[in-house]
């Protein structure tokens, strides 16, 4: 049975910005090697039940005749080396994760940023029609994790417009949902009202872990 060092558990999740392929590969790697100390673990327990510590001499100082000694060794010695090249793995597949997800927390951050700062730069305009423009509905629930809650829409803020929807042309929530199927993997620019200050949103519906598009409920204000 060929044998491969720790050096060779590495992969390309080390050299440049990581990506989800390099973390999948990783995981592979740490499979195939449980596998491969699966087998080892095999042909100890092929060898009259010996173990890692038992051991290989009779009471007499002698080598033990009833097991092949070969056998017993080089698999005990393969074990050591594939249990240190899986702790590597493992270390590996750990820091890819946490390069992963501090990577998604920083574009989210931009994100949040740009979109603060093109409501800022049109804070003028917006408060000169925040008279006439009056809300249509409001947010009931936002889950964690969801595409409503990676733009920062929150529980109680209240709609003003949702992409093309708006006060003038709101009629029903089936408006919002025909908007959100054509707007697929696109960014809505979604304006709420929020403890009576305005905010411009970038939602983009996509799929994901949970139902619908969005991950939140909205509903209709009262006229």
């Amino acid at each position: 049975m060929s044998e491969k060092g720790a050096g060779q558990s590495g992969g390309s999740a080390q050299a440049g910005a990581v990506t989800v392929s390099d973390v999948q590969e990783l995981i592979r790697r740490k499979e195939e090697i449980e596998e491969q100390i699966k087998a080892n673990y095999d042909v100890l327990e092929s060898q009259k039940g010996v173990g890692m510590s038992e051991p290989l001499v009779d009471c007499e100082g002698y080598p033990r005749a009833d097991v092949d000694l070969y056998q017993v060794r080089t698999a005990r010695h393969n074990i050591v080396c594939l249990q240190n090249d899986h702790k590597a793995v493992m270390k590996q597949v750990e820091e890819a994760l946490h390069q992963l997800h501090a990577r998604d927390k920083e574009k989210q951050a931009r994100d949040m940023a740009e979109a603060h700062e093109e409501a800022m730069s049109h804070n003028l305009d917006q408060n000169e029609n925040l008279g006439a423009q009056r809300p249509f509905a409001k947010v009931n629930s936002v889950i964690p994790g969801s595409p409503a809650s990676d733009a920062g829409l929150q529980v109680d803020d209240e709609i003003v417009a949702f992409g093309s929807v708006n006060t003038q042309n709101f009629q029903s929530l089936h408006n919002i949902g025909n908007v959100v199927q054509h707007s697929e993997g696109k960014p809505l620019s979604v304006t709420v009202i929020r403890q009576g200050e305005k905010y411009q949103l970038r939602l983009v519906p996509t799929r994901w872990a949970g139902k619908g598009l969005l991950g939140c409920n909205i509903l209709p204000l009262q006229r």
